[in-house]
């Protein structure tokens, strides 16, 4: 009897409601760990939870399913799924953060996803867009508790937490991914104020951080999510970071500085990404599979096992709980809806 394959190094997306033949190919790739699914992907609750089933099906061995379900801009489960604020309304509802935490990643549990890629810890500087109102605040006392609260929320229900992006994207306006933003400060402005929410969350016990696909030149000339300085120096042994670090999707213009799809995998793993995220673009992500060096270890496949969805309870049940019951009336009457 063979061994199932340990899990792989890259997050997949898939193109549709359902899988296709290559696609099912593709997820038993060996160097394949995880499908991030989008809107594109969803048409409701019943259907979504089959097409997680068809994936985990398809591979031989361990596969996570996570997906962007942030609130407000960024919820790709709408129909059915309770519509949750941005996160910067929750300065104004403190006491809601815990909760909307938990009824995120409650129901994404009920239909089979492992995690969502929250929270964001970035704190919002006023002049990024593409950040916005998906930072919790612009004061880093407030991201960290607001943030911390919402990560209680999460791993009541049973999901592991993934803050991002690493080392901070609240200061630059360019978004990543269309350019290659550049933040000028030094690492003393950064240690002061971006790394903060992400130094207590690591010490509350974050399993997941995102990097950001920014430069930081007086700093280090590599983008942070392809830096040995940013992920082993200030991540792993400054912050005491044990968990698994993604890289944010090569696929972004943010990336492309670096070389090829071939060549940001492999400077993103040297740089010690656990977990290379390629998406909406399947030839890239083919090349990348392909490409990857096989790499075995143990201590990193059990950081990526660590991100399981636990404690899951169906649909339906969810739905007939008091606790989901009373969550979303609260959470849609903060709404107006």
């Amino acid at each position: 009897m063979t061994k199932p394959p340990p899990i792989g190094q890259v997050m997949l997306d898939i193109a549709g409601l359902t899988l296709s033949p290559i696609e099912q190919e593709l997820i038993n790739h060996r160097n394949t760990g995880a499908v991030i699914l989008f809107s594109r992907n969803f048409q409701n609750p019943e259907q979504v939870a089959e097409l997680i089933s068809g994936i985990r099906a398809a591979r031989d061995g361990d596969i996570l399913i996570a997906v962007d379900q942030e609130g407000g801009r960024v919820q790709r489960f709408q129909t059915g799924f309770t519509r949750l604020p941005a996160a910067a309304r929750f300065e104004q509802a403190p006491h809601l953060a815990q909760s909307a935490g938990w009824l995120m990643a409650a129901e994404l549990l009920a239909v089979g996803v492992d995690f969502s890629f929250a929270p964001v810890l970035d704190v919002d500087c006023g002049v990024s867009e593409i950040i916005g109102d998906r930072a919790f605040s612009r004061d880093p006392g407030q991201v960290t508790l607001l943030a911390g609260l919402f990560k209680q929320g999460m791993k009541v229900a049973g999901m592991a937490a993934t803050g991002k992006h690493f080392p901070g994207h609240g200061a630059v306006a360019l978004d990543s991914h269309l350019a290659l933003p550049v933040d000028e400060r030094d690492l003393d402005a950064i240690r002061n104020h971006d790394l903060l929410p992400f130094k207590q969350l690591i010490a509350d016990g974050l399993e997941g951080v995102m990097l950001a696909h920014i430069v930081y030149p007086n700093i280090d000339p590599n983008a942070a999510g392809f830096s040995p300085f940013w992920i082993q120096q200030v991540l792993r042994k400054e912050l005491n970071f044990q968990g698994v670090v993604f890289s944010d999707d090569l696929s972004m213009e943010g990336a492309a500085s670096v070389g090829g799809f071939a060549e940001r995998a492999r400077l993103a793993q040297e740089a010690g990404c656990d977990m290379i995220l390629v998406c909406n673009n399947p030839a890239a992500a083919e090349q990348v599979l392909e490409t990857l060096p096989d790499s075995i270890d143990p201590l990193r496949e059990g950081r990526l096992l660590q991100m399981r969805g636990k404690a899951r309870i169906g649909w339906e049940q969810l739905h007939e709980s008091q606790k989901w019951q009373t969550i979303t009336s609260l959470i849609k009457q903060f709404n107006g809806n």
